[in-house]
């Protein structure tokens, strides 16, 4: 029944994944979501890690797209100084952001991969879009309003997924 929730692989941080870990899986571009996975929700400047990482993307070849739930004019304020391109009101846990990303990028759903912080919203649109996926630990602790709701009952999927998958555990890249 949650196995529409489960991630491909669990990484602790966006950032500990590489560009050799994605082209050894045959990934050949990223898609991620904004708030609390690139991010934090309520800081939208970035790091100077976020930079080096998109730079490191960007130098091997792999684009990456912001797909978010996010308004328009709230995704394009917060990515500007980055220079990414975006996907807003992807709609996800359904699939159609995910799906536009991949006719953006011509890939097919086996070239991408989808990071986010959230089981409910990022990992399931996953799922639904026939792509893999990488659960990453939210940059900040808080969340908005909204997010703190499904917070509640993935803390319950994820126990429940644990249990079942013991390979289903955090790691420090791909390869782990």
């Amino acid at each position: 029944m949650f196995l529409s929730y489960k991630p491909t692989w669990m990484v602790e941080a966006i950032y500990q994944i590489t560009p050799e870990q994605l082209q050894k899986a045959g990934i050949k571009a990223v898609l991620t979501d904004l708030d609390n996975t690139l991010i934090a929700w309520n800081n939208p400047d970035g790091t100077e890690e976020l930079r080096q990482w998109l730079a490191e993307m960007a130098a091997a070849g792999i684009p990456v797209i912001v797909v978010s739930n996010n308004n328009a004019e709230r995704v394009r304020q917060a990515i500007a100084p980055l220079g990414l391109d975006f996907i807003a009101r992807a709609l996800k846990p359904f699939a159609r952001g995910i799906k536009e990303a991949c006719r953006k990028l011509q890939l097919q759903p086996s070239e991408v991969v989808m990071v986010g912080d959230q089981l409910m919203t990022d990992i399931k649109a996953a799922h639904s879009a026939g792509v893999r996926s990488i659960l990453v630990k939210p940059v900040v602790a808080t969340d908005a309003w909204n997010t703190r709701i499904n917070r509640f009952f993935e803390s319950k999927i994820i126990k429940h997924l644990q249990k079942n998958h013991p390979d289903m555990i955090w790691r420090g890249d791909l390869n782990d």
